[in-house]
């Protein structure tokens, strides 16, 4: 193994070289190949053609780092000292919070590593190759660079490979480039600036070949490919938190030392007055858990939980429980053109025939829709030129369309299969149309052509004993061979080809792909077509334009988006032509521009240049991998919440590196799939913005649970920090304090993460990615609610334990009081409330479902009925039982609550 041949596997330009220089460079034979010798040296030096992963944490350690968030460290801890104290019931109950926290996020993320095993195994396959001059088939792991591979119809590119022979050969690289159409591939040598989707000498791994046959040398192997590179490039992607876990770290850690710092003070100021260090000790643990909200993580994770289950109803699958929030705070969406925009079905939407225009209508390869002249429905009967277009179209044409689980599908190309379509909105079927002239010849078509021509029996009605010749392909291949063309009647007349120019670019402008047809009339004795047969004296006989049409609601979310505030940007593998039409018809716009960028224009870019580009830009075209990469990292450079979607292995670093990586479930890739945080199953954009609607529904959701917890504890804490401050009996014990922060809590604050969405949502900016967790307004509302809730627990206390003596009662008034307080502060936050309020001044509002709400607080009810009524629950909390009168006298004091968040909502300007 010669160092040359390592030097130039790794350097060369291999698409710049001829075809003798890349042998020469790689030591190899043309004609024989590589020996076994040298194959053994090579596998020895470039190890097997396959994709390694980096080696992933065991599931133990996965597990164990479900701990690592700072709110969590607090319940921890928490617990342990409720262990030491012998509180086992306590410990046990705050030590569960944490454990099914842990499992609940284990489960929902435990794929997230084996993106690089499905990339892998994306690209394993067998490969026909010469070896020792014999032709043989090995596994695609045992290439080496330098082997002559021999590629044919349905095989899969087992390495990346220079072409060196190309009969008819098409790939489909899509999952590589992006490039929604197979692409056409020869062997001529290109520049060394050629993008890698515009690379037509190369075939690259993982690609399939759809038509024709070729041969080539492999020129990389393993991590070296194209593939491999992008395996490295989400090795080498950030894992960025997404803003809702951000957003909690700095809250659990402001919270942390709030709780400690004031934990000190109540030990400092306990022993100042005299008491023990170990019934200070207990005091500042009986604060500590008072102020620890214990179970906001299980709310946080049941509002996440139920945001995943809204979303599924929606056809979008989420992987990992933070991207529920993290879509609803996007301020960026970057969708790919095919599928996700677009109908993936490409479709012919314009004629020109007989000198006339026709409009198509209908999407797809369903017959539905018609052919419009003047908006006005056509007979094709009576255009005899727009028949003849038609009928060339289903005569040149090896595909068929087939009806499969009510979908119609294309068997063969997509491109074919518009033109069947298109003749079966008038009622044209090939079937009826080849037993009055059947195929006699065919010669297919060949990029070095540009054209596909069939011979058929039969020729006019005059004259039946002729034969026809179809030929469709590109305008350049026809146009100059057709000194004829039908006129609207179907006469023969001069071809006006500077008109017929104008209307090709008149569709190319609207992004259409334009072939065009023509015909020619020959002897009943011609049994074959020749190329020969059509240098001259062809009939034009028009024009069809086709474009993957976008998708009704795709244009519906995209304008819904951008009403919200979200920017909405094409990053695809199309060409920009095509990418800003459709970005056009969607009506994509910065300021009223669709600024378009292709792949080269961006590699040219420094780091600057790049971020403006980015920020501009609408429409991206013929990116590569890295940029696409580049474009998502440029935009989190910004500021900006970034949602990528993808379907291809081209994706997978842009979908891992985005806040929210979102791949198609129909017809992404599993690479994609593993890379992504969600799925969508129906390919559809509207599904994303069905999404962000949820996903800024449940971060709502998530503000009202915070709003709802932390006034308790703030109360809570407020009540025990003065007590000792003041030298008084505690109104309320560590264990009762724990069944309000765990039981009573979740009973009242889990109906909150079902409370339908509020009108308007989508017709918010996004929030700012920067805006803290608690809002000074929200702050202000947690200061007011835990002040009023502090007077409430502490003056019930104080009166009943004043005038009967009662620590016991003292104590379960106090905690009915502050919870009958509770059920109101919940219906003045939830849209019950809210709607029942409005209803009442007259303003007529639809209240949404609020079972949950009315589920929760009759649950809260018959919880804290047992909580001081059964003699268990006195003896375990040591409350006590309580008469109607007290019970009405509970109700009464918590009633003020009403009014005091009345007076909330009016200094917020919000219910939240």
């Amino acid at each position: 193994m010669t160092a040359l041949v390592t030097r130039q596997v790794q350097e060369q330009q291999w698409h710049n070289l001829l075809e003798r220089e890349v042998a020469r460079h790689l030591d190899t034979n043309l004609e024989t190949g590589l020996t076994s010798v040298e194959v053994t040296k090579r596998q020895e030096h470039f190890g097997a053609n396959e994709l390694k992963g980096k080696p992933g944490k065991s599931p133990f350690v996965r597990f164990l780092l479900q701990f690592h968030q700072p709110l969590l460290y607090i319940l921890l801890v928490a617990g342990a000292i409720k262990a030491l104290l012998g509180q086992w019931v306590n410990a046990g109950v705050i030590w569960g919070v944490t454990l099914i926290n842990a499992i609940i996020g284990y489960v929902q993320e435990s794929k997230a590593e084996s993106a690089i095993a499905a990339l892998a195994s994306s690209v394993q396959t067998n490969a026909t190759i010469l070896r020792n001059g014999e032709k043989v088939q090995v596994p695609s792991t045992e290439l080496v660079p330098g082997d002559i591979v021999l590629l044919a119809s349905g095989d899969k590119v087992p390495a990346d490979v220079r072409l060196i022979q190309a009969r008819n050969l098409q790939l489909n690289e899509s999952a590589l480039t992006g490039e929604s159409i197979a692409v056409e591939k020869d062997t001529e040598t290109l520049r060394p600036d050629t993008p890698l989707a515009e690379r037509t000498n190369m075939a690259y791994a993982g690609s399939f070949v759809t038509f024709g046959i070729g041969r080539g040398i492999v020129v990389a192997t393993g991590e070296a490919t194209e593939t491999g590179r992008i395996s490295q490039l989400m090795e080498q992607g950030t894992s960025l938190k997404t803003p809702l876990t951000r957003k909690f770290d700095k809250f659990s850690k402001t919270l942390l030392y709030v709780i400690l710092g004031i934990a000190a003070l109540v030990f400092a100021v306990g022993l100042g007055y005299g008491y023990s260090w170990v019934e200070m000790f207990e005091a500042a643990v009986a604060f500590a858990v008072s102020a620890i909200p214990e179970g906001l993580p299980a709310v946080v994770t049941v509002t996440l939980a139920i945001g995943v289950s809204r979303m599924a109803r929606r056809h979008a699958i989420v992987r990992k429980l933070p991207a529920v929030e993290t879509l609803g705070g996007a301020t960026v969406i970057c969708s790919d053109k095919t599928g996700t925009l677009t109908e993936n079905q490409m479709t012919v939407q314009a004629i020109y025939a007989g000198g006339k225009n026709y409009i198509v209508t209908g999407t797809g390869y369903s017959p539905i829709g018609q052919i419009l002249l003047d908006e006005n429905p056509i007979n094709w009967k009576n255009s005899p030129a727009l028949k003849e277009c038609l009928i060339a179209g289903l005569l040149c044409n090896n595909s068929h369309l087939e009806k499969k689980d009510d979908q119609w599908q294309v068997f063969g190309d997509p491109t074919e299969g518009a033109l069947v379509a298109v003749a079966s909105k008038v009622g044209l079927t090939r079937t009826d149309i080849e037993q009055k002239m059947p195929r006699l010849d065919v010669i297919p078509f060949e990029s070095e052509f540009q054209y596909m021509v069939t011979l058929h029996e039969r020729g006019t009605e005059e004259n039946p004993t002729q034969r026809t010749i179809y030929i469709k392909g590109s305008v350049e291949a026809i146009l100059n061979r057709c000194p004829q063309m039908l006129d609207s009647q179907g006469n023969l007349t001069s071809l006006q080809a500077e008109m017929v120019h104008q209307e090709v670019d008149a569709m190319a402008h609207q992004g259409l792909r334009v072939l065009a047809f023509a015909k020619k009339y020959v002897s009943a004795s011609h049994e074959r077509v020749e190329h020969t047969d059509i240098k001259q004296d062809l009939i034009f006989l028009g024009l069809q334009g086709m474009i993957d049409p976008p998708r009704t609601e795709a244009v519906r979310a995209v304008q819904a988006c951008q009403e919200a505030g979200i920017k909405v940007k094409m990053i695809t593998g199309d060409h920009a032509v095509t990418a800003a039409a459709i970005a056009s018809r969607m009506r994509f716009n910065n300021n009223g521009k669709v600024l378009a960028f292709t792949g080269s224009q961006l590699a040219q870019m420094d780091t600057h240049e790049l971020a403006t580009a980015v920020e501009d830009g609408v429409v991206f075209a013929r990116v590569a991998p890295e940029q696409k990469l580049r474009i998502v990292e440029a935009l989190q450079s910004k500021g900006e919440i970034v949602a990528m979607t993808g379907d291809g292995v081209n994706d997978a670093p842009a979908l891992r590196q985005a806040d929210i990586g979102i791949a198609m479930g129909g017809a992404g890739t599993e690479v994609a799939k593993e890379a992504s945080d969600m799925i969508l199953t129906d390919d559809n954009f509207a599904s994303i913005e069905a999404a962000v609607e949820e996903g800024r529904t449940v971060y709502q959701n998530l503000l009202k649970a915070i709003a709802f917890i932390l006034p308790v504890n703030g109360g809570e804490s407020m009540t025990i920090l003065i007590s000792v401050l003041l030298a008084r009996e505690l109104p309320i014990l560590s264990l009762q304090v724990l069944w309000l922060n765990m039981v009573n809590s979740i009973a009242m604050t889990v109906p909150l993460a079902f409370e339908p969405k509020s009108e308007g949502v989508m017709k918010q900016p996004p929030r700012n990615p920067n805006q803290s967790l608690l809002s000074k307004s929200l702050v202000r509302r947690i200061l007011i609610i835990s002040v009023f809730n502090w007077i409430l627990i502490f003056g019930m206390f104080e009166w009943i334990e004043q005038t009967t003596g009662n620590l016991a009662l003292a104590r379960t008034m106090a905690i009915q009081a502050l919870v009958a307080g509770r059920i109101f502060y919940l219906l003045s936050i939830s849209q019950l409330g809210i709607g029942i309020l409005n209803n009442l001044r007259g303003i007529r509002q639809k209240i949404g479902d609020t079972r949950a709400i009315v589920t929760g607080i009759v649950c809260t009810i018959v919880l804290q009925i047992i909580f001081s009524q059964w003699s268990l629950m006195n003896n375990l909390f040591s409350t006590a039982p309580l008469n109607l009168n007290q019970w009405l006298l509970c109700l009464l004091g918590g009633l003020p609550m009403i009014a005091v968040a009345a007076i909330v909502n009016r200094i917020t300007s919000s219910s939240i």
